[in-house]
């Protein structure tokens, strides 16, 4: 591994948690140079939510490679291009009642991010936006203000203006009041005729250790938005396409967002692709007003049709996922009350699921002896307290159990180390 270290730049980061050279994936799993075999329950950080080199979208893939068809396009139309679109519109947009344009930007969730941020504050004629604690949008300046974590902040080297954060809904709390203060703040900010362009917020925050926004919280929120005319933005970049359960993250509280930012997972197999989608009266852009060059990844549009037609016809897949979901939240609960040296607490639904330990740096300790063992997972949280799991959407029982029974161990050992 010598050529990484002479040659990367030291900004590198899964491999220092993975630290050999993967040749092969299949599925749920890896391979690396010396033959080892791991479960994968990082799913290239969602962006892998059909498993490696899914069959059912290679072969697509591979027919449209062969028939000498648009592989890269700008944002020209293409046959592919077109085929996601009715797709998309027949089998997501209108089984759920949801009416957007699509934009298709910069192909990865920062993109994604920063478009919707510079439509909202463009829409409306305003600057400020609203983010949360322990949020995560990317890195580039427009997302990396909305992420409020000074361990990416602090080395920006220019002032990240026009935010305002407020506390992620508290479970653990007696009272949350969090939402009364954002209420009177906005109130306060419109008497001032300082109103927000938007709020920005992920219902689960992956990175920021798998916190869940409760039902009640999330209509609410949605409700003073909606009541002030504050556009409300989802970031369902790495907790959409099926994560949670449903295709949208949104859909169990019932909201409709003024915008929607989507990637990872959307082109199911690993090829970058980022959309925004739009309520159409706010979709007030000029032509080429936002561009970029990779917004026509036409090999991604091919397998994220294939992904819609193959999983999301019926309501079967997403309830798959909520059985599965069921199979690891039991599991979990089991180790949390045979190890409490953990100071256990679940966190999660659906296939995005994990334990928040009280031992700081426990969690990457786990991930540690996991690894040794054949299992990838990557901590998440503040202070990486949490170990986050998030396996393939279409991960067998029988692999998903022999992850867990890995995990298992792997939490014994780490403990009596």
């Amino acid at each position: 591994m010598s050529v990484f270290t002479r040659l990367e730049s030291q900004v590198r980061s899964y491999c220092r948690l993975f630290p050999t050279i993967f040749t092969k994936a299949v599925g749920d799993k890896l391979i690396d140079e010396n033959g080892n075999i791991y479960i994968d329950f990082l799913s290239g950080a969602g962006a892998l939510n059909y498993g490696h080199n899914n069959p059912k979208l290679k072969k697509r893939l591979l027919e449209y490679i062969e028939s000498d068809a648009i592989t890269h396009s700008l944002d020209m139309f293409t046959s592919a291009k077109q085929q996601f679109l009715e797709k998309f519109e027949e089998f997501i947009l209108k089984p759920r009642e949801l009416d957007y344009k699509v934009m298709f930007t910069g192909p990865t969730g920062t993109n994604s991010a920063e478009a919707a941020l510079k439509l909202a504050r463009k829409a409306t004629g305003r600057k400020t936006v609203i983010c949360f604690t322990k949020g995560y949008h990317g890195h580039t300046l427009g997302a990396l203000a909305v992420t409020p974590n000074p361990a990416y902040q602090k080395d920006v080297g220019v002032n990240l203006d026009n935010v305002l954060t407020f506390p992620f809904e508290d479970k653990n709390a007696t009272t949350d009041n969090g939402l009364d203060k954002l209420e009177k703040l906005l109130d306060d900010l419109i008497s001032n005729q300082d109103k927000p362009a938007a709020i920005i917020l992920e219902t689960v925050q992956s990175e920021g250790g798998i916190n869940v926004a409760s039902v009640s919280w999330l209509k609410r929120l949605a409700q003073i938005a909606q009541q002030r005319e504050i556009l409300l933005i989802v970031d369902d970049i790495k907790v959409g396409c099926g994560r949670t359960g449903p295709f949208f993250s949104f859909e169990r509280a019932g909201i409709k967002p003024d915008i929607v930012c989507l990637a990872k997972s959307l082109s199911a197999y690993g090829n970058p692709m980022a959309v925004v989608l739009i309520r159409p009266d706010i979709d007030c852009w000029k032509p080429g007003e936002h561009s970029g060059t990779f917004r026509g990844n036409n090999l991604a549009f091919v397998t994220a049709t294939a992904a819609i037609e193959e999983y999301w016809q019926t309501d079967a897949f997403a309830q798959e996922i909520a059985d599965k979901g069921e199979v690891m939240q039991k599991r979990l609960q089991e180790m949390i009350a045979k190890y409490p040296e953990l100071g256990g607490e679940h966190r999660g639904l659906g296939l995005i699921q994990g334990i928040a330990c009280q031992q700081t740096g426990l969690a990457k300790k786990v991930s540690q002896e996991a690894f040794q063992r054949g299992l990838i997972f990557e901590p998440m949280g503040v202070n990486k307290e949490v170990i986050n799991l998030q396996s393939t959407l279409t991960i067998d029982i029988d692999t998903l159990n022999q992850g867990l029974d890995i995990l298992d161990k792997s939490i014994a050992a780490a403990i009596s180390n």
